[in-house]
């Protein structure tokens, strides 16, 4: 069954902060942008070390995150320092370096959801890890945002929307209220955790471009119902945020509400969403595989 809400056409931002560059840079220039247009979105942090440099081991081993990299530009998306933390570079813990600015995000009316401890290490690596890695993986991020936020997260997004089962059996220890690890048409409640998952089903700006990004994103809102996109704040909080700005003006001229993830969740009975399993699937524009 599919889920009907008011008649409404909903819209939430789930804005992702990967990097130490992201969160000093990148998050101060969206909140800036969102508070012109008067709207509130949901802010996944990364906790602890900014591991990017470690990115050099996929440019050697995958062929398609060569070409990504090339295709976005990534050197002027992400900055030098970005593409060295790691390895010629110690890791910057990235949001718990900026208590104040979670303060700002906070105040200014913006959700702030756990993403991840160690990003890079979970993107890539995930599947060589064992259970144990997992659960101290979690058991640091948890802690540290507990310490920043002053408050249990509501809600996870997995790094790179890249899960296992161990990672949804892991999850139910914290209570999240819903959670955020996938890539879907439509909310539905995963077959393992019983967790109401409100997925991103609009794409990337760096998976289809942002010369025709703005385009085919409004192409795809005109199905109406619930549609989530995926932000970056290295890249919609960096040198593309023009085209997030574009992108914003062009929501405003529609009849769609947005809405951060919690409210989205409000509206959402569990009982009438599809129960569904996962799987790892390329999407075109990525590098890797994400769970669909």
């Amino acid at each position: 069954m599919t889920q009907k809400i008011n008649h409404k056409n909903i819209l939430g931002f789930k804005i992702d902060v990967d990097t130490y560059l992201g969160m000093k840079r990148g998050v101060p220039r969206l909140l800036s942008i969102l508070s012109c247009f008067g709207i509130q979105a949901t802010f996944y942090l990364s906790m602890g070390p900014d591991a990017s440099g470690r990115a050099i081991f996929q440019l050697i081993k995958n062929p398609r995150f060569f070409k990504k990299m090339f295709r976005t530009n990534a050197g002027r998306l992400y900055g030098l320092k970005t593409a060295l933390y790691g390895t010629l570079l110690p890791s910057p813990l990235i949001a718990i370096s900026f208590p104040e600015l979670v303060g700002k995000m906070i105040a200014a009316g913006h959700e702030v959801e756990f993403h991840a401890w160690d990003h890079r290490r979970w993107q890539d690596e995930l599947d060589k890890h064992t259970y144990g890695w997992i659960e101290e993986w979690f058991e640091k991020g948890i802690t540290a945002y507990r310490k920043l936020v002053k408050k249990d997260p509501s809600s996870f997004g997995a790094p790179s929307w890249v899960i296992d089962d161990r990672v949804l059996e892991i999850s139910q220890k914290y209570h999240f209220d819903y959670l955020s690890c996938t890539r879907a048409k439509e909310p539905f409640v995963h077959e393992i955790s019983r967790r109401i998952e409100i997925p991103s089903n609009l794409p990337c700006f760096e998976e289809i471009g942002v010369h025709q990004g703005v385009s085919k994103i409004m192409q795809i809102l005109k199905n109406g119902g619930i549609n989530v996109l995926p932000i970056h704040a290295e890249v919609e909080g960096g040198v593309w945020s023009k085209y997030f700005i574009e992108l914003c003006e062009e929501v405003r001229r529609t009849d769609f509400e947005i809405l951060p993830l919690s409210k989205i969740r409000a509206l959402l009975e569990t009982e009438t969403l599809p129960v569904r399993k996962y799987h790892l699937e390329l999407l075109p524009g990525r590098a890797s595989p994400c769970a669909v």
